[in-house]
């Protein structure tokens, strides 16, 4: 390769053993113990795993959920609590014993390594994603491994990822990794419920293999917060943004790090794109509709363009200047999601209207568009209206 060349990474499963940079994510039900807390025996089978990847050469960020699980016990809880504030208070009593257990873990193998916890704003935000990248970065050229976490201390319910599975994947692009490998207590993907005798999907090549794929939720463990929903979400991001990604169980790792024809492959489906736009079409919360109008349909999913006041029918919701809202069309159907310039009490007056009309009438800083075509990300399958 040339210098400056970007590894492209593996193009399927076989390619594992040889990529330069990995995500590798683990949920809690893969370390949690019968009798609760953090299973010693699990965390080190993990470790073992990574560290001889890394021996290998491959650099390996670990995104590791379990902080809430590892302090339930201290806090004299069973089961994952529902309250955020509880959560948080499990979380920063757990971390600290997390990390501590991943350190000796990797000190056996004579490595070291870093906490480092995220919010959804710090991978939004453009400044505070470019520290994170340096960050990554340093760590990694230190030779240290990156354990990355949801800072589910400080985190609200409107700016959590909801789940570290896609963090997992916002990571993967974060730190250009060459493939994204998520791991659970369910070995693949499958086309049924894997009780019912239901057939091991190996490959999604696009998201139609995954039309009318029945998938589960949260197990009956209670202790994590995903389940194969969102690790197939994750991995379609990732795939999408160009980051193949594999779904299978931590008991699986060794053979999956190995290149064995094992879990389920997501081919990348798509080019790289700016992080805000991954998290906009997939993460973030949506707190308002703006209904367009044919020809604004057209201007947003067909041509690319700016969303002017002139093409919008109908405001729905209450919302603020730089919040994520969703376009539809006059029937309802999905088009795009935006970061709107206007909120939602000053619209209703501008709509239909010209920018510059808007802007003789109320002042040079109407004369803006809507939601900006950099702040607009188009929704897979929209097509403008006939």
């Amino acid at each position: 390769m040339s210098a400056g060349t970007v590894d492209p990474g593996p193009s399927t499963r076989s390619g594992l053993p040889g990529a330069r940079r990995i995500v590798v994510k683990v949920g809690s039900s893969s370390l949690t113990s019968v009798t609760g807390g953090i299973s010693e025996e699990a965390l080190v089978g993990l470790v073992d795993v990574l560290a001889a990847s890394r021996t290998a050469g491959t650099e390996v960020i670990l995104v590791s959920s379990g902080a809430i699980a590892a302090g339930l016990a201290p806090l004299g809880l069973t089961r994952r609590p529902a309250q955020l504030s509880t959560q948080q208070a499990a979380a920063s009593g757990g971390q600290g014993l997390l990390m501590a257990r991943y350190s000796q873990a990797f000190a056996v193998h004579g490595g070291t390594v870093s906490q480092v916890l995220l919010t959804a704003d710090d991978l939004v935000r453009r400044s505070s994603y470019a520290n994170a990248h340096r960050a990554m970065e340093r760590l990694l050229n230190c030779g240290v491994g990156p354990v990355v976490n949801e800072n589910d201390t400080v985190a609200s319910h409107e700016i959590r990822f909801g789940d570290n599975d896609r963090l997992a994947a916002l990571v993967a692009h974060l730190v250009k990794a060459e493939a994204l490998v998520l791991l659970s207590d369910v070995d693949a993907l499958y086309d049924g419920p894997p009780s019912a005798g239901a057939t091991r999907i190996p490959l999604v090549a696009s998201p139609a293999d995954l039309e009318g794929v029945t998938i589960g939720r949260t197990g009956a463990a209670g202790v994590g917060t995903g389940g194969m929903v969102t690790k197939v979400e994750a991995a379609t991001i990732a795939a999408a943004s160009g980051i193949p990604a594999l779904v299978t169980s931590t008991a699986n790792a060794a053979a999956a790090l190995g290149g064995a024809d094992v879990g389920t492959w997501f081919t990348a489906t798509g080019r790289r794109q700016p992080i805000r736009l991954l998290w906009l079409a997939h993460l973030a919360r949506v707190l308002g509709t703006l209904v367009l109008d044919d020809g604004a349909v057209r201007a947003v999913a067909e041509q690319r363009r700016s969303l002017l006041p002139a093409g919008v029918l109908r405001v729905e919701g209450t919302f603020e200047a730089g919040d994520p809202v969703a376009l539809v069309a006059a029937d309802g159907a999905p088009v795009a999601r935006g970061l709107v310039n206007y909120g939602s009490a000053e619209l209703p007056r501008m709509l239909g209207r010209s920018t510059q009309e808007l802007a003789g009438e109320l002042g040079a800083e109407y004369e803006r568009s809507v939601v900006h075509v950099n702040d607009l990300v188009v929704l897979r399958g929209a097509s403008a209206a006939s």
